[in-house]
């Protein structure tokens, strides 16, 4: 109860210091780009989005910008997000479930973008992310077409799927009540393409899919492997971003982001970092993220 009243106070007062994100110039679509950005977006983050979405675009022109609703969005938020965001689609969770596939947690946010890569980069931005500087390796990798994902070590590559499998597996309960993440790494080993598939445990919070990099039908097709080795495990929080991390390590040329240049608010380089994901676990400590919120607002002005 204490810590839900703390929150609450957290975000309140976070509101207010992303409230001037209201009075920047909306996004205009650039008909020459042939990226977009998709998110999958709750109702209490549609400011944060905002800033996430306007300090992205200073820095890579869109063309399209595909709002996912989780059930949450009022008319009066789609509204807000209309008039800032121009054009932007509304997609509804009803219109990309699939049998094959987990339902919630993400999942229908990576099966949207899989229905659309085929003719356009797509760029999953989640809400609590803000882009402060300089990011041409995404500039870079986007103009090649190949996929990125942002990663959580330094130095870190996308490696061989069975290297990623035998290195986690020291760490996993064989009763399968560790992780989802840990516990689908280490069974990994035992999909009979593992030795022909790579892996990069990055976040999927921000990830760059290249144009015809993938479709759902991989997606369907290694989701009901994981299920046939891992069970219902498969169905909680984290496989879609399991997943995530597959589709992009198999992607052509893919890179990861270098670290701590794109970091979560926990590994922040004061010298370095430009692009910050404010993952849950450091979100509301401290002034960082609304010291970020202000410095790129400051920019939008």
């Amino acid at each position: 109860m204490f810590y839900s009243q703390k929150d609450k106070v957290r975000r309140l007062l976070f509101k207010r210091s992303c409230k001037p994100i209201l009075h920047t110039q909306p996004i205009e679509s650039h008909g020459d780009s042939t990226t977009a950005v998709l998110t999958l977006l709750q109702h209490k983050d549609v400011l944060m989005f905002l800033v996430a979405i306007k300090s992205f675009a200073r820095k890579i022109p869109l063309r399209n910008v595909y709002i996912l609703n989780d059930g949450s969005l009022t008319e009066k938020d789609k509204l807000t997000l209309s008039s800032h965001i121009k054009p932007v689609e509304f997609l509804e969770l009803s219109q990309v479930s699939n049998e094959h596939c987990p339902k919630g947690s993400c999942w229908e946010r990576l099966l949207a973008i899989a229905a659309r890569v085929a003719d356009q980069y797509i760029v999953q931005l989640d809400a609590d992310t803000v882009t402060l500087g300089a990011i041409d390796e995404v500039a870079k990798l986007i103009d090649d077409n190949q996929s990125f994902v942002i990663g959580t070590w330094d130095g870190q590559t996308i490696e061989p799927m069975q290297v990623s499998s035998e290195r986690i597996q020291t760490n996993v309960n064989p009763q399968l009540d560790g992780h989802v993440q840990m516990v689908a790494e280490a069974a990994f080993d035992q999909l009979d393409e593992c030795k022909n598939l790579k892996y990069v445990r990055g976040c999927a919070g921000f990830s760059g899919f290249a144009k015809g990099s993938f479709n759902t039908h991989f997606v369907e097709d290694f989701s009901l492997n994981m299920e046939r080795l891992i069970g219902k495990k498969w169905n909680e929080w984290g496989s879609e971003q399991v997943m995530s991390n597959v589709v992009v390590a198999n992607t052509p040329a893919a890179g990861v982001l270098p670290h701590p240049k794109y970091s979560d608010c926990a590994n922040i380089s004061q010298s370095e970092t430009t692009f910050i994901h404010f993952v849950g676990s450091c979100r509301f400590q401290g002034k960082c993220y609304s010291n970020a919120v202000n410095h790129a607002i400051t920019h939008l002005l």
